[in-house]
């Protein structure tokens, strides 16, 4: 039982102090939110006539775009018909309108060269086809254009980074500027390819955005999954498509089924594009047609028929969540609003520093406070709840560190709120504990005793305790956005740091030292602690019966 509480209390130890030095030797710390660290508050308003559902189309597009960007924990609040967009760490106004400014169309472009990113795999033997409905396809075994994580994008007419074959322009390599279009030029033919844009978002690290796309130009744009692909101008949008995109199984794999509009605006258009690509044009030597969506190519299909009567069916290597990704930009085929940016505001962290400065000191003189009563009226078990304190905060400021590099989250003002809340938690549980073992000191038991009995009474308290805590947390943060989340999340994370910290550290801190001489011989709680003289067998039995 010794061996087993010492071998809890040094892992605990191990735990929160190991962690925390290591956040520490990489430099790893809490990000700060848009009130801490400042940055760029952008409100768009819709314009012209918009069916009221397509906000919650647009809040979603905006959020996918700024999610791949890195910027810490940014808020996209929907007021009323109105978007908020508040971007921490961004200082550049264009930017930031940039960054949300979507139009959600979509556009069906030639594919004329592509490649793929470093380290991604080859998988050649497989393909994503394009094919009327009830035709047979042919799968060209050396093209592929799924889209997803390691798969390699290229075509029959693309080579070698740095070399071009007649008709097909290849960027040589990916040269970016910070806050301007780059340019790539082949040594061989001095063929200029323009390439992606690079931003630098303060307090995050430097990401690629998303290029705006110009459907009218020649444009070198990124495939979702890693790649880049060269696509002509566009020969159509996705309003060629039903309103019936769905995911489904097709040969045996997940693909796509979707129908084409009658008319010089749906079927027409697409069987053009289709014509094009089959037959490898010089504007479409690939033979792929590439769905874009915001400046992203969702997916480069191989077209493998010039004509389509029954509509378009998409097949190849797709996962079930990818085809089903797909199947949702060919329903919305456009954003059916249009957003007007109304307003743009920095955000000074100033008043955010002062507030969390002010916050600190009052939870820090709180602490104190708190810690002397504890001491004062719990003598040398007050010590623990110290030691206790310090070991919950190492852990928690760990876990915040890791999550603000990996998950981007940020500590807000409302945050440091929920900490400062949850150190009352921590310590009712302190209480709690110590309040049964005096009860058990007073029915005059051991101290060593009344610490294994008094933790089992007290632990299903604290558990219960928290448990109403941890709901109370998780249902604001599911229910709410905003400041009122961020509160949620970190008071949730902290409670269950206490549950952590009260079963592997107080229980076998107190136990262990409730077992010392040293512990034994002194006053508990101001209570005198009586060594009694050894108890027959039947007072034993009397006792351990009690």
């Amino acid at each position: 039982m010794h061996r087993k509480l010492l071998i809890s209390l040094v892992g605990i130890l191990v735990l929160a102090f190991g962690g925390l030095l290591i956040s520490v030797a990489v430099g790893n710390e809490p990000a700060l939110g848009l009130d801490l660290q400042g940055g760029i508050s952008v409100t768009q308003q819709p314009v012209g006539n918009y069916d009221p559902a397509a906000i919650d189309l647009a809040v979603d597009r905006i959020r996918d775009r700024v999610d791949s960007l890195g910027v810490a924990e940014p808020e996209i609040i929907r007021q009323g018909d109105a978007i908020v967009v508040n971007l921490p760490g961004v200082k550049n106004q264009q930017q930031a309108i940039e960054l949300v400014q979507v139009t959600g169309q979509v556009y069906l472009r030639p594919v004329q060269g592509c490649l793929s990113d470093p380290g991604t795999t080859d998988s050649s033997s497989t393909t994503t086809t394009v094919a009327g409905e009830g035709s047979s396809t042919t799968v060209a075994p050396t093209t592929t254009a799924a889209p997803g994580p390691s798969r390699r994008v290229t075509s029959s007419a693309t080579t070698e980074p740095g070399t071009t074959e007649p008709g097909t322009t290849v960027p040589a390599s990916a040269t970016t500027v910070d806050g301007a279009s780059s340019t790539t030029v082949d040594s061989a033919t001095g063929t200029t390819v323009a390439g992606a844009t690079t931003t630098t978002v303060d307090g995050a690290p430097s990401t690629t955005t998303p290029v705006i796309s110009d459907p009218t130009q020649q444009q070198v744009l990124p495939l979702r999954g890693g790649g880049q692909c060269l696509v002509g101008p566009a020969g159509g949008t996705g309003a060629v498509f039903e309103n019936d995109a769905i995911a489904d199984i097709i040969g045996g794999g997940w693909g796509v089924r979707v129908g084409l509009r009658n008319g010089a605006e749906g079927a027409d258009v697409w069987n053009q594009l289709a014509a094009q690509c089959a037959s490898a044009s010089a504007s479409c030597p690939s033979r792929q047609l590439a769905i874009e969506l915001d400046g992203e190519i969702i997916s480069a299909p191989t077209v493998e028929n010039d004509n389509f009567s029954n509509g378009v069916q998409i097949t190849g290597s797709f996962s079930e969540s990818e085809a089903k990704d797909l199947a949702n930009v060919l329903r919305s085929g456009s954003l059916p609003v249009r957003m007007e940016t109304q307003s743009v505001q920095n955000v000074s962290p100033t008043l955010g520093k002062d507030s969390l400065r002010a916050a600190l000191v009052a939870g820090l003189v709180g602490i104190v406070l708190v810690l002397v009563l504890l001491v004062l009226y719990y003598r040398h078990l007050g010590l623990v709840v110290a030691a206790g304190l310090l070991v919950s905060g190492s852990i928690l400021y760990s876990i915040i560190s890791l999550l603000s590099r990996t998950q981007g989250l940020a500590l807000s003002l409302a945050g440091v709120a929920g900490i400062i809340v949850s150190v009352g938690v921590t310590v009712d549980s302190y209480v709690v504990f110590f309040e049964r073992l005096k009860d058990e000191v007073r029915a005059g038991r051991t101290l060593r005793n009344s610490a294994q009995r008094g933790f089992a009474g007290a632990w299903r308290t604290i558990l219960i305790a928290d448990t109403v805590s941890l709901i109370g947390a998780f249902t604001l943060w599911y229910l709410t956005v905003g400041a009122v989340r961020n509160f949620a999340f970190f008071l949730g994370l902290s409670t269950l740091i206490d549950l952590v910290v009260s079963y592997f550290f107080t229980r076998p801190a107190v136990l262990l030292l409730a077992g010392t001489d040293w512990m034994a011989k002194r006053k508990v709680m101001g209570i005198e602690v009586t060594q009694s003289p050894s108890p027959s067998p039947s007072a034993a039995i009397a006792g351990g019966a009690s």
